[in-house]
């Protein structure tokens, strides 16, 4: 439903609607740091939607038609590794974020996937509105501007990682990331599909795993994982997850 289509007094949004739909435009933290007048300037634009495991957003080479705020559930960007033929996570995005920093430095097209790995649902703007409202809402322009710059460092701070660290602090780390940006302490998740995001053999990842499980870090059955012992994640992973999450923190300080 649109933001647009709300229930309306002389041709205006009632009280009681709008400040229903600001605090729900407010579950995705970016939005989150805007002022009510800033955040009612955007209201109109934005579209509320689910976001379906797998559900394409944006493919290799295509348009990126919409910006997307995550309200709940994580979306993967993955980039095109050709020599290997395969596809490697290179950032995650949930409701700290919104994919829409390729479009805010002026590309129009992607150059890779994107999808929810957690289903959720959350809020998507046109891709030409997102660009209007850059440059006519300053408060939303800087908003973004700070966030493209924790998204970048997570991107360059995850290739860093894939490069200089070992499988199960690679792991660990991808399992915090998930584990910040969910409800609760368990989400699901195939081995296979850790492996797709790792760019690592699926007996590999298994190995992590259940070196991870064994250690009481966490639990796995069925295709859904379980944290267990957030601390003891923690002490596995890399110094990359503590850099990443700091950076994020700023960016998303009022």
């Amino acid at each position: 439903m649109s933001v647009a289509g709300l229930s309306c007094v002389a041709g205006k949004p009632s009280q009681k609607n709008m400040e229903s739909v600001q605090s729900d435009l407010r579950a995705n933290r970016l939005l989150a740091l805007l002022d009510d007048a800033s955040l009612q300037a955007l209201a109109g634009r934005l579209e509320r939607v689910e976001l379906a495991y797998r559900m394409n957003l944006y493919d290799e080479g295509g348009p990126m038609t919409h910006a997307w705020f995550p309200a709940e559930g994580v979306l993967s960007m993955l980039a095109s590794a050709q020599a290997a033929q395969t596809r490697i996570e290179v950032a995650t995005i949930g409701r700290e974020g919104a994919a829409a920093v390729p479009l805010l430095l002026g590309a129009r097209r992607s150059l890779g996937n994107l999808f929810p790995q957690v289903a959720g649902w959350g809020w998507r703007m046109e891709a030409e509105a997102f660009l209007d409202a850059v440059k006519s809402v300053p408060a939303f322009s800087r908003v973004m501007h700070v966030y493209a710059h924790a998204l970048l460092v997570q991107i360059a701070q995850g290739t860093a990682c894939n490069r200089a660290h070992d499988i199960d602090q690679r792991c660990a780390r991808w399992l915090l990331q998930t584990h910040d940006r969910v409800e609760g302490d368990t989400f699901d998740l195939t081995q296979e599909f850790l492996a797709d995001m790792l760019g690592e053999r699926r007996a590999s990842v298994n190995q992590a795993a259940s070196e991870l499980q064994q250690r009481g870090y966490i639990r796995y059955t069925r295709g859904r994982i379980e944290i267990v012992d957030r601390a003891g994640l923690e002490d596995v992973s890399c110094g990359c997850y503590r850099l990443i999450r700091e950076e994020y923190e700023r960016a998303l300080m009022p």
